[in-house]
């Protein structure tokens, strides 16, 4: 008994001799996070992904049914301005631009055998957003040379790649606005600060386009008489975006 006892006291001893081995490690950059106003710039990754609302489809012989099946990995660039509001708060501006794409996948169900059919429809959609979050930015104490931190904020995004007169089975339109939160963690190094970030971009708009006057049949007399194609149009009622961005920050 005695000498668990010793074993116990011999590990807490240890455990209070590496807390205060960490509490008096000599800071980088002790003073970086009073500065009023810094900047810095970002590299990192995204995926991109849709979310489909379907109507009721269960009057038509087929139902169409939209997905996005798999993740493709993009890249993702930009710049930041940090003005620094109190101890814990910081206000971030975020202009950055996102390089990715996305594949949708448009299968049928047969509302009358009740089977879904082997073949399906693909579509490719290539997506450069150009966006502007303005972010709040809160941090906790600083450990050593850590500090983690959450962040919320909204963005106005433009997809940069949207091209008129294009085909499409479903068309998107350019202009969408984003709720934004994530995580991170500052990382001091002695000559610059670095901010692994993994943040979660939920688009706010109904991004779909069914003003589709390039599917109006030519060869019909009547005005409003689409083509075949518009059948994947008419299968959905709303298209939001989703982005997963992981940004590294240099600061």
């Amino acid at each position: 008994m005695k000498l668990k006892k010793y074993l116990l006291i011999g590990l807490f001893l240890i455990s209070l001799d590496g807390v205060f081995a960490q509490e008096y490690i000599d800071p980088n950059q002790p003073m970086v996070d009073f500065k009023r106003l810094h900047f810095g710039f970002s590299v990192g990754l995204n995926t991109q992904n849709l979310m489909f609302t379907h109507v009721d489809q269960t009057q038509n012989p087929e139902k169409i049914y939209a997905e996005v099946p798999s993740y493709s990995p993009g890249f993702s660039v930009g710049l930041v301005s940090d003005l620094a509001l109190t101890r814990y708060f910081n206000l971030r501006f975020v202009p950055s631009l996102h390089f990715g794409s996305k594949d949708i996948r448009y299968t049928t169900y047969d509302n009358i055998n009740k089977v879904w059919n082997s073949g399906y429809e693909k579509q490719e959609l290539k997506s450069n957003y150009l966006m502007f979050p303005l972010e709040l930015k809160y941090s906790s104490l600083r450990l050593n040379n850590s500090r983690p931190y959450l962040i919320v904020g909204g963005a106005a995004g433009f997809d940069l790649s949207r091209k008129k007169g294009v085909e499409e089975l479903v068309r998107l339109k350019p202009l969408d606005y984003y709720l934004e939160v994530g995580v991170g963690c500052d990382l001091y190094f002695p000559y610059f600060k670095l901010n692994p970030e993994l943040k979660l971009c939920l688009g706010l708009n109904n991004l779909l386009d069914k003003n589709r006057d390039d599917l109006i049949n030519p060869e019909s007399n009547s005005p409003n008489t689409y083509l075949p194609e518009y059948k994947y149009t008419q299968a959905l009622s709303k298209v939001t975006s989703r982005l997963i961005v992981l940004s590294f920050y240099f600061e």
